[in-house]
């Protein structure tokens, strides 16, 4: 196992087949995943036709904090949702 695996695996939400996404778009470390950001992250999962849902964005920036996505506080999975969402309608305007 490459060791910046081993380092997303060790954060919480992402297990094997997160990380293996991650590693498709790009992000192969904590560093990355911060610089890059939950949102655009999951925009860059998505762009690639991976139907990932909200809980993949929640999954995400509950890693960066170390709290389970489920424990997020409502207003920001509210903000990340809407954030993600503006940003997916401008790339697939109908």
């Amino acid at each position: 196992m490459h060791p910046s695996q081993s380092e997303l695996l060790k954060l919480k939400n992402l297990g094997l087949a997160s990380v293996n996404i991650l590693h498709s778009i790009g992000i192969r470390s904590c560093d990355d995943l911060r610089r890059v950001g939950p949102v655009e992250a999951f925009i860059n999962i998505r762009s690639r036709g991976i139907n990932a849902s909200r809980v993949m964005l929640y999954a995400l920036q509950g890693a960066l904090l170390d709290v389970h996505w489920n424990d997020l506080d409502p207003d920001l999975k509210q903000r990340l949702a809407s954030e993600a969402d503006r940003l997916l309608s401008t790339q697939n305007p109908e």
